[in-house]
């Protein structure tokens, strides 16, 4: 697994139409009151059950990397039921991958009109945005995000955004959103990882181990983190911590460009 670039992250809440038909009913006063009725699987009308189910093979074949095939789905899909807006975000992804730029954007836009709220397609759309270099507008749809109470992945996005400032320059930003992010989910090794590489361009080299130092003490380790880790204890004149990381990474990563760089003594590079 590699850590330097960021794995995209869908919102696959399968939504279903909440229905809320009133029933009339008489109090003691004879006064009508209307009371909604608990949504069980029966009221998700056929269509958006078909579109559902699609769309639940399309997000399959996508991890496994059949975009083909999982675009077909979601024609599929849409076809079913063409205001399904989980649908369209999923389309926005494998366009993405296609490198198909207009119809990515098209998708995320169709999404966001059918459900405005949806914090997922928000950042997926600000994770798109940022790749085009259109940094200040996927800034304001990271904010969306992230500033949404219902949102339970504000972890992600913070680390999104905070990729993005980097790409963006936007250096102090950048730290901000990764520490945000760490606070809430400190066992993501993406977010730890470029905190760590944020901090040690800057010469925070004692902050930098600290992050580097717990990745690279839990099985989350990589040729990347080990490599940094290399370089912050070779600055530190630690030595013994250099050879200790050098001889897991040459050990476990032994063909990686990491272990090519430590024969070479590329500390530098």
């Amino acid at each position: 697994m590699r850590f330097s670039g960021i794995v995209l992250w869908a919102s696959m809440c399968w939504i279903s139409v909440v229905l809320t038909g009133c029933a009339n009913s008489q109090n003691a006063a004879g006064r009508a009151t209307h009371q909604a009725d608990i949504v069980t699987e029966s009221d998700e009308p056929d269509n958006r059950r078909r579109a559902r189910l699609r769309l639940e093979l399309a997000s399959g074949y996508f991890d496994q990397g059949q975009t083909n095939v999982a675009l077909d789905e979601l024609k599929q899909a849409l076809v079913a039921d063409p205001t399904f807006a989980d649908a369209y975000n999923l389309r926005g992804l494998v366009y993405m991958r296609f490198n198909d730029l207009t119809l990515a954007e098209d998708s995320f836009k169709r999404a966001l009109t059918l459900s405005p709220r949806d914090a997922g397609v928000a950042h997926n759309y600000g994770w798109f945005l940022c790749q085009q270099g259109r940094y200040a507008e996927s800034m304001l749809w990271f904010g969306r995000a992230i500033s949404n109470p219902t949102y339970r992945e504000q972890s992600k996005s913070l680390m999104t955004q905070g990729i993005c400032q980097m790409r963006a320059g936007q250096r102090p930003d950048a730290e901000q959103s990764l520490t945000r992010s760490y606070e809430l989910d400190a066992g993501n090794p993406l977010t730890g990882y470029n905190l760590a590489s944020l901090l040690y361009e800057r010469g925070e080299l004692v902050r930098s181990q600290f992050y580097t130092r717990r990745l690279n003490n839990s099985d989350l380790a990589n040729a990347e983190t080990l490599w940094l880790g290399v370089k912050i204890e070779q600055r530190l004149n630690n030595a013994e911590a250099v050879q200790q990381l050098a001889g897991q990474l040459k050990k476990r990563f032994g063909q990686s460009k990491e272990a090519a760089a430590f024969d070479r003594g590329a500390f530098n590079e």
